[in-house]
């Protein structure tokens, strides 16, 4: 059986839609797979993670939760709408039962079972590799023996540069894996700089499908009958909500919103015509597909408009100086489908400018074609008759 490292329940649309893609897959191959889920509230777990609390890369990310907690707290009516949104992302996890692991004691437990119950385990994509997460050795596969096979599929360390202090660790697990795949260029570049070997850059899951096979998966929907633009904004910038009400007033076109995605955001509260909140992942996707057009500085905001073939324009959510850009995931994606055009950066504020150019899909669906074939070859491996 195939042992699957999948985060599948963040509150989180591009997270839950990768992960039903993932899934999808695994079933269009035939394979047997179970999602592995361990108690993490242990002592050991505790004592384990203790290294991570000099992690400046975790101690940045738990303060960013913190302090998204601390916002919410201070803007209780935000709160009971984001509570009806979350019920909206736990109603969407039903597509995962059935395929569950039983919940295993202890992360001694799974390390103990991991060799008896699976023949080959896969970490698959986001940024399960991030710096924060060194240390818990469950999505490097740290717990999975020795002769057990190891592979990843599209990873993704969600940075462009590992920490100095992470070098020796991460350069361990990686060596441990068989079979390696990145999301990103920069990703593989990393990978061979500290193991030497050259690695495929594979494309985030989602692209595994294409628009017919994702209306079979979530059914087409209109939500609204006015024309709009979709605004998926998951950072904090005032200044990208300020150019899309500009653009939205020279189109004559509403603009649909979804606020307060990351945290509580001050220049959401009076932004867009019509802001949901009961919006899970079905009705995202379907929000998406009937804009005129789209604005998003999300990775995955810019995957779906890609696959259904929308007009749009990506912002950057991070400064590219920042310690904490993920920046390289949109360039990736960008730059390996020739659509770096459709940026809106420091350089390039000029968004009548960006839309001025259609794009041209006949140019960009074979090269998702060929990305396509290549993690279908690759995933070959997973296939076994000792299931």
């Amino acid at each position: 059986m195939l042992g699957v490292c999948l985060k599948y329940t963040q509150h989180n649309y591009g997270s839950k839609l990768q992960a039903l893609a993932t899934v999808k897959m695994f079933e269009k191959l035939g394979v047997d797979y179970e999602i592995i889920r361990y108690n993490k509230k242990t002592l050991s777990f505790y004592l384990k993670s203790i290294p991570r609390f000099f992690n400046i890369v975790f101690l940045n990310d738990r303060y960013d939760e913190i302090q998204r907690k601390i916002e919410f707290k201070r803007h209780p009516e935000v709160k009971k709408m984001i509570d009806i949104r979350n019920a909206a992302f736990d109603s969407f996890d039903v597509n995962f039962e059935g395929h569950l692991s039983e919940v295993y004691p202890s992360y001694e437990n799974l390390c103990e079972e991991c060799g008896k119950r699976y023949d080959r385990v896969i970490t698959c994509s986001d940024q399960l590799w991030s710096p924060s997460a060194l240390g818990s050795g469950f999505y490097n596969l740290m717990f999975v023996p020795q002769d057990t096979l190891k592979i990843s599929w599209a990873s993704s360390f969600g940075v462009s540069n590992i920490p100095k202090s992470q070098l020796k660790q991460t350069k361990e697990y990686l060596n441990r894996i068989e079979y390696i795949s990145m999301r990103e260029n920069r990703g593989a570049e990393i990978v061979r700089e500290l193991t030497g070997r050259e690695v495929p850059v594979l494309m985030d899951p989602v692209f595994v499908f294409d628009k017919a096979d994702w209306e079979k998966m979530v059914p087409r929907s209109q939500v609204y009958d006015e024309p709009y633009i979709f605004c998926y904004f998951l950072g904090d910038n005032p200044e990208h909500r300020k150019l899309a009400v500009q653009a939205a007033a020279k189109l004559n076109l509403k603009i649909v919103t979804i606020r307060h995605l990351d945290r509580f955001v001050a220049a959401d509260e009076n932004f867009g015509d019509f802001a949901p909140y009961d919006v899970g992942p079905e009705k995202f996707l379907n929000i998406l597909r009937h804009a005129e057009y789209v604005f998003t500085d999300s990775f995955h905001g810019t995957a779906f408009s890609v696959l259904e073939e929308k007009e749009f324009v990506v912002f950057n959510r991070y400064l590219d100086k920042s310690s904490n850009s993920k920046n390289s995931r949109i360039e990736s994606v960008c730059r390996n489908l020739g659509l770096q055009d459709r940026r809106c950066t420091a350089d390039n504020l000029d968004i009548a400018k960006i839309l001025s150019n259609p794009i041209d899909y006949g140019r960009v669906k074979p090269l998702v074609e060929k990305y396509r074939e290549s993690t279908l070859d690759y995933l070959q491996i997973i296939k076994s008759d000792s299931n």
